[in-house]
């Protein structure tokens, strides 16, 4: 074989040799490739595995949660507040549905054309709101408020724009249809539907109802395609001891007091002494609650439970009921004040405008009031004994459940007190008081002896059904024979020509009380100008209906600065138009009943008739015959009440109680339509009742 064949043999060996490594080299190729492929997708496949077990089964219940929210929105609905109710039934505190309107920025668009529009709705956005729209509607959130419980023009001219996105929930707001009437009493309701202030604070609990809950569903975009709700359900109603007649006397006496006074503020306070209820509690200045937040810290607090004052002489009423019930010392005890001021270690303390009084009897300590009458009978007692007496009547300590804002008032510890301090608490200084608590310790002589809780709350409504608050009787302050003979030395603060509350006088009426003057703290030191005036008393003294406490603070008028020519006189326009319309007649010399004969009686008839087995008819109004009634002083609304019976119209004018009337009394009805009032403030002397023949 020649050498060239050789040749090409060998070359095409070689080339089949590298062709079959060349295969070999793919197929091992192919096999890496498959084997790290089938590696990768193992590894894929066990942490997708694991990734699985770790959301089915450990984050299984948090995902569920998460996705039970983003599917699911729950606002709460608040419940209807109960109703405020004063003792007759009539509304003090209601609730009414408002629009609050509220956005699903999700499903707005333009953002920005949506707060222009809303604030041109509203008319009065500030840039603050403005601010606070963009920062709420530019996240995409389910729900965010735009203006909580507006009003229904408001409420209308948004409805008219038809925006995507905004929508409107029924919430309740809190209505006083009385504005400023007991305001502080009353206290207020914030936006949120929880009471903060007054009553709607301290019964919260009761008159705020169980909240509903408003239920909505999202789709996968958040835009919501369904709405469920759990209805609220309403709060129990509270009826107030407050009548609502009384309370509006207190307040506009007492304001008309403040004004003439020129006076910083004031308080007044009416209570029944044998029941602890409180019929008014009025406080100047004051506030509109539908608009609490435009009033200022001074208007909106209540100055007859937290306002802190030295009682003056008012208090003297405590040294000697200490001294009577102790038997340190009797009505007729002879005190000698001369030569009107008494030393004290280095302080001198004197009578009020340098005073004189010599030797006084005990009862005559309280009708001058004199202070250093007030010190000696102090200083008989002594401290520890008079310390007694002072947390016996409630200083001290809150007095009323009622009010939780109340203050607790300041008394030194017993231990700490020197000659001069009993000196000082002897005359009413050196002890903090509310008005509330002065009036609840005067009640307790009043009603014979017996602390009785003050209270404010009469009944709660729940489930229909009425709740009575009882009267609660704490304990026994002094003995009744020791509140008479009290009873006695207080009459004649007012009736005793001497007495330093002649101006408290209502004729027909004995009146028992004390008048009070203090000096205020002003830096630390007492001022010379700024003093609290005041008059505690309860009327008929022998038979208390109610005990009146009225407190000026810095008065600066015409009437200086005297309890017994500052609050006297308010004491007696408030006390005259409540014994008026509770229809306490006087109690000094009564007058007869009046028996007026019907026109065409030919003869008187018995008093007592013969029985009869048919019922009585009941009077016709305006019945042929009949003669006017007497109205002169009367209030207008029992003169109207009176009129609207016989079918009569009243036309009145003036202001107060009714001085004149036409046609007048006794005369016939035939015919008569109209009836002019003419009413004046003060009060007003009924004509002494003729014989009948």
């Amino acid at each position: 074989m020649s050498t060239g064949i050789k040749r090409v043999l060998v070359r095409r060996g070689r080339g089949g040799e590298a062709a079959r490594e060349a295969a070999t080299d793919w197929r091992v190729t192919v096999r890496r490739r498959a084997f790290v492929a089938a590696a990768f997708l193992g590894l894929w496949a066990v942490g997708i595995e694991a990734k699985l077990v770790t959301l089915q089964v450990f984050e299984h219940a948090d995902l569920a949660a998460r996705a039970e929210r983003q599917r699911q929105h729950t606002i709460a609905a608040p419940a209807k507040r109960g109703d405020v109710l004063d003792r007759r039934g009539h509304l003090l505190a209601t609730s009414v549905d408002a629009d609050t309107i509220y956005a699903v920025p999700s499903d707005i668009a333009d953002e920005a054309d949506a707060i222009d529009k809303l604030c041109g709705a509203f008319a009065d956005c500030t840039p603050r709101e403005r601010q606070s729209l963009v920062d709420q509607l530019s996240k995409r959130k389910w729900f965010a408020y735009v203006r909580r419980q507006v009003t229904p023009d408001v409420a209308q001219r948004v409805r008219a724009l038809n925006l995507d996105g905004i929508r409107f929930l029924k919430e309740s707001e809190r209505f006083y249809p009385n504005r400023e009437l007991a305001a502080h009493l009353l206290g207020w309701v914030g936006i949120d539907n929880n009471g903060l202030s007054g009553i709607e604070a301290a019964y919260d609990s009761q008159i705020h109802g169980k909240d509903g809950k408003i239920l909505i569903n999202n789709d996968g975009r958040r835009h919501a395609f369904d709405r469920l709700e759990k209805p609220p359900v309403p709060g129990s109603s509270i009826e107030l001891t407050i009548d609502e007649f009384l309370q509006h006397v207190a307040e506009r006496e007492l304001h008309a007091g403040v004004v003439e006074n020129r006076a910083a503020g004031g308080s007044a306070i009416i209570v029944n002494p044998l029941t602890g209820e409180i019929l008014a509690m009025a406080n100047e200045p004051t506030f509109n609650p539908n608009d609490y937040r435009s009033a200022q810290d001074v208007e909106r607090r209540n100055r007859a439970v937290q306002d802190l004052y030295e009682p003056g002489s008012t208090f003297k009423v405590v040294t000697v009921s200490a001294a009577l019930e102790e038997k340190v010392m009797a009505p007729d005890t002879l005190i000698d004040t001369e030569p009107g001021r008494i030393q004290i270690g280095s302080r001198v303390i004197t009578e009020n405008e340098g005073h004189d009084y010599h030797v006084l009897p005990l009862s005559d300590v309280i009708a001058r009031s004199s202070n250093i009458g007030a010190i000696k009978i102090g200083f008989k007692v002594g401290a520890d004994r008079l310390s007694r007496y002072v947390a016996l009547y409630g200083f001290g300590h809150q007095v009323s459940p009622d009010f939780p804002g109340e203050n607790p008032g300041i008394v030194w510890d017993p231990a700490k007190w020197t000659e001069s301090a009993l000196a000082s608490v002897s005359m009413g200084y050196q002890v903090g008081v509310t008005p509330l608590q002065m009036v609840a310790a005067v009640s307790a002589v009043a009603n014979g002896g017996e602390y009785i809780e003050p209270r404010v709350v009469r009944a709660l409504y729940r489930d229909n059904r009425r709740y009575v608050v009882q009267p609660k009787v704490l304990r026994r302050t002094i003995d009744a024979n020791t509140a008479a003979s009290l009873t006695t030395i207080m009459e004649g603060v007012v009736g005793k020509s001497y007495g330093t509350a002649t101006a408290a006088q209502i004729p027909g009426y004995t009146i028992a009380g004390k008048t009070g003057t203090a000096a205020k703290l002003v830096n630390g030191h007492y001022s010379h100008s700024d003093y609290n005036a005041s008059f505690v008393g309860f009327v008929p003294s022998r038979a208390p209906a109610v005990a009146i406490i009225v407190v000026i603070d810095s008065p600066h008028g015409p009437n200086r600065f005297f309890g017994g020519t500052v609050s006297a006189p308010i004491f007696r326009r408030i006390a005259e138009s409540t014994l008026r319309y509770l229809g306490i007649g006087p109690t000094i010399n009564p007058p007869e009943p009046v028996l007026i004969a019907r026109k065409g009686d030919s003869q008187a008839r018995p008093t007592a008739a013969v029985e009869s087995s048919e019922p009585a008819p009941d009077p016709a109004p305006n019945e042929p015959g009949g003669t006017m009634p007497d109205l002169s002083g009367l209030s207008a609304r029992e003169a109207t009440r009176k009129l609207v019976r016989l079918g009569i119209v009243p036309h009145l004018s003036g202001d107060g109680n009714v001085a004149s009337q036409q046609p007048a009394a006794g005369e016939p009805l035939d015919g008569v339509a109209v009836c002019q009032l003419v009413l004046a403030r003060g009060a007003v002397k009924r004509p002494p009742a003729e014989a009948q023949p």
